[in-house]
């Protein structure tokens, strides 16, 4: 790289865009030697489609997404790499307060286990009184979001196909769409989900770290042959962006970020919301918080390693859920996806990888396709 390289990166808004916002705007990325161009989207898809077509050299992606295009899964096939990830965590399960209340009437208490257990017997109820299924909007069918709402739905005996409906919306409107009483849930990125508490109509059942413990969320992907071109401007962006996830990670800059990430070219919403998000500090209802520090990881705890082992994760998802077929060639494809050698060659930092685990059910960490999909009662098999 040569010069300073103009880069045009796409985002939707998000607060766990925050490394890519913040390195762009307190000057991480210039003295890189980058002009970052920054676009803001409404849609998962079309920042997908866009990243693929050459519209964007980079894009803040749903983690899953970056796989699924490099697997060819749901649109053409692109294969994508991202040499850092953006965030881990930072979702929520959220549904109206009627729905909440009918929970409540079941004594769901807080834990994953038992509130899908009470969702269950009202799934069954409505199905014998002959009403309509109830309705869950996630952002997208390769994101954790579905994983997430799937995932703790099948632990307490619903089958997510057949039970309910599951459908797409971009995340800032699913606020609206609540309201309008065409959604009884969602699961969504921060900071959506506090919207709807703050407007009375939604209560935040999970955070989704309480769904599965180290999510791998979101990423910088890049097209892998634009970053085979120059991996001069991959390393440039990898460690403005890690300059920008310790801004973001420092608690004396958490006001600056929140002031930066609420203007309308941004996320757009006011500060004090992206604030709850960046400490973990929610409400979750009229009169309620909930607090963990773990809601939503930016930079610290190895976060931004992008490990190959929740690439195969992702693709067990995939796997369970029948969006995809088992084949070696494509396990070892999902792999190449998450970069960790691109992003060790640059910071040289001494890691551990991280297991991912869940609320319950089997353990995916030293298990093959097969053995941990064999412990599900719903779901596919290899």
């Amino acid at each position: 790289m040569t010069g300073e390289a103009h880069v045009r990166i796409g985002f939707i808004p998000l607060v766990d865009s925050a490394a890519l916002l913040i390195a762009t705007e307190k000057g991480f990325a210039r003295a890189e030697g980058l002009d970052v161009e920054l676009i803001r989207e409404v849609s998962w898809a079309n920042v997908r489609d866009k990243l693929a077509i050459g519209r964007f050299d980079a894009a803040h992606l749903l983690a899953p997404m970056a796989v699924a295009s490099t697997l060819g899964l749901g649109h053409v096939r692109v294969p994508l790499v991202a040499p850092i990830n953006l965030a881990m965590n930072g979702n929520a399960i959220t549904v109206s307060t009627a729905l909440h209340a009918e929970l409540s009437a079941e004594d769901a208490v807080a834990h994953p286990a038992q509130t899908a257990r009470a969702l269950a017997k009202l799934v069954a109820r409505r199905r014998a009184e002959g009403r309509e299924p109830l309705t869950f909007g996630m952002t997208f069918p390769f994101s954790t979001h579905n994983y997430q709402l799937r995932y703790w739905m099948a632990e307490g005996g619903i089958d997510p196909d057949e039970d309910l409906r599951l459908i797409v919306l971009p995340p800032s409107y699913m606020v609206e769409n609540l309201a309008r009483g065409q959604l009884d849930g969602f699961c969504v990125g921060a900071p959506w989900s506090s919207l709807a508490v703050d407007a009375g109509i939604g209560v935040i059942l999970h955070f989704g770290c309480e769904i599965f413990a180290r999510a791998p969320e979101k990423v910088l992907a890049l097209r892998e042959s634009f970053a085979g071109d120059d991996p001069n401007l991959v390393a440039a962006l990898v460690r403005a962006l890690e300059k920008g996830a310790a801004f973001v990670d420092d608690p004396p800059n958490r006001d600056e970020v929140s002031q930066i990430l609420s203007r309308p070219e941004y996320v757009g919403v006011d500060a004090e919301f992206i604030r709850r998000v960046l400490t973990g500090h929610l409400r979750i209802n009229g009169r309620d918080e909930r607090e963990d520090v773990d809601y939503l990881l930016i930079g610290r705890d190895g976060a931004m390693r992008p490990e190959p082992r929740q690439a195969e994760w992702i693709y067990a998802q995939m796997l369970r859920w029948g969006q995809t077929r088992y084949a070696r060639t494509m396990a070892d494809q999902a792999k190449r996806v998450l970069r960790a050698d691109l992003f060790d060659a640059v910071l040289g930092e001494a890691h551990v990888e991280h297991e991912i685990s869940a609320f319950a059910g089997p353990s995916f960490d030293g298990q093959s396709y097969e053995d941990y999909l064999a412990g599900f009662v719903i779901g596919r098999r290899v």
